[in-house]
């Protein structure tokens, strides 16, 4: 029977394998070429799936292009040029010319003209008239007269009709000639190529042929139709509308060249195809027989099933199945599936034997291999002893283990097993088999053996074997709750043996005297617990027991770190009384800590250093004393475990006196017996309580104190021996400065104060005052020269600080005339004087300085005496003018 005849399937595929074009543009009335003022509806085509909302129209005229979007897809137009269209997502269409023509006469063609078109030529004149004659033109020559009529017809267009087209019309006295158009007819499709699934296929495999061409996106409504042959013009199939054919198998007579037909509908336009060698190959086939179980683990009992494995064998196919020598027992046909199954529910020693099975399709029969079963029978359950030299079974110690099964067929595979952990295997042909293990702490647990001859494992009973390890070398480890321990603390000393059975008993020490003891039942570590004092400083070690052997730690040492406590804080001076520029030791001490210490030390809550104490004790500071070094010391020790603070200490540095100044107070200008005068003596520094001392020509005449600083006073009231020079000395316990001289000079008169006696008095005072003034104008040329001198300060420095202290008045307000008696040494000159000055109405209690009296413009001066450095004795003057 022909293949064609018996084995055609046709696919229900239909399609041109026409991959999605871009755009193409269509024209409504059909022509490129139109008159001016007529329009033109363009139309953007060749979206399949979606017509898109607005499309994008170029309009190219004199080599400028213009856009426009318009919504939908078509575009009207009236001007000549190109226009090409896209729409979104798309690619830009090729472009078209049209032309809007001034001409009298035209000739219109389509657009676009493929092969088999019907096509329509149309001269058109812009006045028709019947009194004229048009002749369609091509390549120059008369092609037709169209008399009266204005079109002209081309049937099934093909490649002979390519050309240039003209018409032209004919009047009374002259001709008119039209356009040219080329007229190019397209390919309505290419020629088809042809393609198998498989150019080599197997024997008896199924192959798909396809025509392949494809149609231009503008003729994709046109309807194709295929034709397949093999060899010389052997029709394979009829016309049909799809390019597929499937061959449901394909056999190696079957093998030669084919190729097919494209054609349209009418059979204007066909194209056939190269011509494709199909050669067909024989089969190579491979039957093979499985078995479930596999064949050499068949026992008796069980279900036994043999597969028929075909492979290579074109189908459908049978299979038979036979038990040497060629007993056939069972026949399968297989449609969809490439196995074939056969069952033995309960395996037998009948069932031992050679099988085979055959494979047949509608050509040919496959044969596989014999496959022999053999039944074997199952092991029984085996039994496992374990055999020792003693009976305490010690790590190192032998042992042996026999497993056996006494029935079952040979060879047997024994497995012993530890707490279901695989530990040996061992193949044997005998039903008993031993095998020995030196042993380790692991091998304490259950054992039991796994007895297997390919049906199933069969396990014995467990037996337990208990193995002692003696203890290891135990570690000891201080868990403390902080990096230093402290005095307080509570330590945790775990000791633990890495290996070792229990129950295993640890024993801490320290300093090899035992501390505690304590039992680990189930093995593992012990721990001890320790609240720390500073006796606990020193060496641990802990032991581990087991019974076969004792094991000792390595030494840890623990430093415990004691806390300081509350430091002392002790001034040290070189006398009772701090005084300023004295060296002041603070020393601070913890009686209680662990080194090293750091001590700090505060004024005020103020830090004035720190030092450290590298091995304990105490440390010092020394401290050079100013005044404003008086008030509350304090120290800080810290060992960083904690800081403690002392006492509160309190030191008073006392200021030594600086030299006073003493001022002589009286009632009158010329002080006679009598008179009451008030001794004035004030420093002014120095810390209180200070001691003022009077002394009359070195004679002490009384003394007097000032609790709270400042100066003190002591009256006298005058004698003839009264007159003299006068000193005061000032003393807070740490020195004694002693004031300036000053000279008192005192008349003998007590009652009439006028008269002869006031005569000679006030001449006595006029002479003093003239020497005065002389001795003020060398006074004030000193001054002016001394001040010609550099200095740093214009006030007076330090070396003046006890010749030249500001000297403190307090006068009271008794008379009109008020002398005062004062000595003075201005600027650290070497001139000294005593005046007695003269103030004018009543004042109030003041504290001007020596210098500041210099400039009183209401006093004047009533007695004066200079003396110079190295003068021996004094020198009177008077003087009426006042002393500036």
């Amino acid at each position: 029977m022909l293949l064609w005849a018996i084995l055609l399937v046709l696919a229900s595929i239909r399609g041109q394998f026409a991959t999605t074009p871009k755009p193409f543009v269509s024209l409504h009335p059909p022509w490129t070429v139109n008159f001016e003022g007529e329009t033109v509806n363009l139309t953007c085509n060749g979206f399949h799936l979606y017509s898109p909302r607005k499309t994008v129209w170029y309009h190219k005229q004199f080599g400028a292009e213009m856009s426009r979007e318009v919504p939908g897809n078509t575009f009207l137009v009236h001007e000549s040029g190109d226009y090409r269209c896209q729409a979104k997502g798309s690619a830009s269409s090729n472009s078209v010319h049209l032309i809007f023509s001034k001409a009298l006469l035209i000739l219109q063609a389509p657009l676009a003209i493929f092969e088999g078109d019907s096509v329509i030529l149309r001269c058109k004149s812009k006045a028709e008239s019947a009194m004229t004659t048009k002749t369609i033109r091509k390549n120059n020559r008369p092609l037709i007269q169209l008399d009266r009529r204005s079109e002209f017809h081309i049937y099934h267009a093909s490649l002979k009709d390519n050309g240039d087209y003209q018409c032209t019309e004919h009047k009374q006295t002259c001709a008119v000639s039209s356009n040219t158009i080329k007229i190019q007819v397209l390919e309505l499709f290419p020629r088809p190529m042809l393609a198998a699934s498989s150019s080599q296929p197997i024997d008896g495999s199924p192959v798909t042929l396809t025509c392949k061409t494809q149609l231009p996106p503008q003729k994709s409504h046109v309807q194709l139709q295929f034709r397949f042959f093999r060899d010389n013009q052997i029709p394979v199939t009829d016309w049909r509308d799809s390019p597929e054919l499937q061959i449901p198998a394909l056999w190696i007579e079957d093998s030669g060249s084919y190729w097919c037909k494209a054609s349209t509908m009418s059979f204007h336009v066909w194209k056939e195809s190269m011509r494709s060698r199909i050669q067909v190959q024989r089969a190579a086939a491979n039957i093979q027989i499985r078995t479930v179980p596999t064949a050499e683990s068949v026992f008796e009992g069980q279900e036994l099933v043999l597969i028929c494995l075909v492979e290579g064998v074109p189908g459908p196919i049978t299979v038979s199945w036979y038990k040497l020598p060629n007993k056939r027992f069972k026949s399968t046909k297989i449609q969809d599936s490439q196995e074939a199954e056969f069952k033995i529910h309960v395996v037998t020693n009948s069932d031992a034997g050679a099988y085979s099975c055959i494979a047949r399709n509608s050509r040919r029969s496959y044969t596989s291999i014999p496959m022999t079963i053999n039944v074997r029978v199952p092991v029984s359950q085996p039994v496992l002893t374990l055999s020792t030299v003693k009976s305490r079974i010690v790590e190192g110690d032998t042992v042996t283990f026999h497993c056996e099964a006494h029935r079952g067929s040979l060879p047997i595979l024994y497995q012993i097993f530890r707490e279901n952990v695989f530990l040996k295997k061992i193949e044997a042909t005998s039903w008993r088999r031993s095998v020995s293990f030196s042993l380790t702490a692991e091998h304490s647990g259950n054992y039991y053996c796994i007895a297997n001859n390919g049906l199933k494992n069969k396990s014995s009973q467990a037996v337990n074997l208990s193995i002692t390890v003696p203890v290891s070398r135990p570690v000891l480890t201080l868990k403390a709750p902080r990096t230093k321990a402290v005095v307080g603390d509570v330590v945790e000393l775990h000791c633990e043996a890495i290996r070792g059975s229990p129950p295993i008993l640890y024993r801490f020490y320290q300093e090899n005297i035992i501390l505690w003891s304590i039992s680990a039942s189930n093995g593992g570590g012990a721990s001890f617990s320790l609240s720390l004092t500073a006796e606990h400083s020193g060496n641990y070690s802990c032991e581990a027991d087991n019974g076969p052997r004792t094991q000792h730690s390595d030494t840890v040492s623990l430093s415990v770190t004691v806390p300081v406590s509350r430091p002392v804080l002790t001034l040290r001076a070189p006398r009772a009384q701090a005084v300023v520029g004295d060296v002041v030791e603070l020393h601070c001490e913890a009686h209680r800590g662990s080194p090293p210490i750091l001590y700090l030390f505060y004024h005020e809550d103020v830090t004035l250093g720190n030092s450290s104490a590298p091995s304990g004790g105490g440390a010092s500071f020394n401290l050079s004393l100013t005044a404003e070094h008086s008030g509350n010391y304090s120290c800080e020790a810290n060992n960083t475990v904690g800081a403690q603070q002392s006492e509160m200490v309190t030191l008073k540095v006392t200021v030594p006196v600086s030299r006073p100044v003493l001022a002589l107070r009286v009632l009158r200008a010329q002080v006679v017996v009598g008179d009451v005068v008030e001794l004035h003596c004030e420093t002014p520094r120095g810390s209180p309580p200070i001691l003022y001392r009077f002394y009359h020509e070195d004679v002490t005449l009384g003394n007097s104190s000032a609790p709270s600083g400042g100066g003190a006073a002591f009256n006298l009231s005058l004698t003839t021996e009264h007159s003299g020079n006068y000193s005061c000395e000032a003393d807070n316990g740490v020195g004694a400065q002693r004031s300036e001289v000053v000279t008192l000079s005192i008349s003998g008169l007590t009652e009439n104060r006028s008269g002869p006696v006031a005569t000679g008095v006030t001449g006595a005072l006029l002479s003093i005052a003239g020497l005065a003034a002389g001795a003020l104008l060398f006074h004030c040329w000193l001054s002016r020269k001394t001040e010609r001198k550099p200095a740093p300060n214009p006030s007076r420095n330090s070396s003046d600080s006890d010749t030249q202290e500001p000297t403190y008045h307090n006068v009271p307000a008794w008379i009109e005339l008020q002398p005062v008696y004062s000595n003075v040494n201005p600027r650290g000159s070497d001139v000294v004087y005593t005046e007695v000055w003269r103030i004018q109405g009543e004042t109030k209690p003041t504290a001007p300085s020596a210098p500041a009296l210099l400039g009183n413009k209401d006093s004047g001066v009533i007695y004066s005496q200079v003396k110079g450095a190295s003068a021996s004795r004094p020198q009177l003057l008077t003087s009426s003018a006042p002393h500036r």
